[in-house]
């Protein structure tokens, strides 16, 4: 089976919709998209992965399924030195470094400033989620592994967030989303590509082919936008510190 996840086009969150720009990146994303033969298409309920996905769903003449689970990841945690609201993505290397077990599967979710706060429950929701949505498709959640009941080479297609996609990747994968969240980027419309891996026979892992492509931009001399970058270097304070 193939997994693809799709952020939305360039944001205005203003109006939770895409921009000028981000309306020339789903129509090149459509593009790509008419190409594919896809099982099923589902969707986050926020306004900008659905006029994203629109574009698409337009073009094949099919229409997708919204999930909850799907909105971007934005329960809040609070920094143990300030108090402030923050996500569990962006901290900054030094407080990386103050809580390792940020980057361990098993321990994450035990770190006080996330164990008291909304997360788990957010993660479980995910988690519950994707593996639904999965169980539908042939692959049944065991353990840290899917049991292939009825595998398949067919391809779901999810248009949703940044932050969502590294939920359920961190969740497929089986590793820290902080730490999965905190070193990987990926630019509006690009799409992340897996597939199941069944080596031993009747056990499915999945594998990560391609992360935020943005090839449909390129082919069309669009750069990708910037939104949710980082600065490079520290001396550009036009680029988000």
């Amino acid at each position: 089976m193939r997994l693809i996840f799709i952020r939305h086009g360039d944001p205005d969150y203003e109006r939770d919709s895409v921009t000028e720009k981000g309306e020339r990146e789903i129509e090149l994303l459509a593009d790509k998209m008419q190409r594919e033969k896809v099982a099923a298409f589902y969707l986050s309920p926020k306004g900008r992965a659905q006029r994203t996905a629109a574009a698409t769903l337009a073009r094949v003449g099919r229409a997708g399924v919204t999930c909850g689970w799907l909105k971007e990841f934005t329960d809040p945690v609070r920094l143990p030195e300030t108090g402030e609201e923050h996500l569990i993505w962006d901290f900054m290397p030094s407080f990386m470094e103050k809580y390792p077990d940020l980057y361990s599967a098993e321990r994450w979710m035990k770190v006080p400033f996330i164990a008291e706060s909304g997360v788990p429950a957010a993660y479980g929701e995910v988690c519950r989620g994707i593996d639904g949505v999965l169980a539908e498709h042939g692959y049944r959640r065991k353990g840290t592994f899917y049991e292939a009941v009825s595998p398949n080479r067919g391809t779901l297609v999810f248009f949703c967030h940044f932050g969502a996609t590294g939920i359920v990747l961190s969740h497929l994968f089986h590793i820290s989303p902080v730490a999965l969240l905190q070193h990987f980027c990926a630019a509006p419309s690009s799409v992340t590509t897996l597939y199941t891996e069944e080596r031993e026979k009747g056990i499915a892992s999945f594998r990560c082919a391609s992360y935020g492509d943005v090839s449909h931009l390129y082919a069309a001399n669009e750069p990708p936008a910037f939104s949710g970058r980082f600065c490079e270097t520290y001396d550009d304070f036009n680029e988000r510190h």
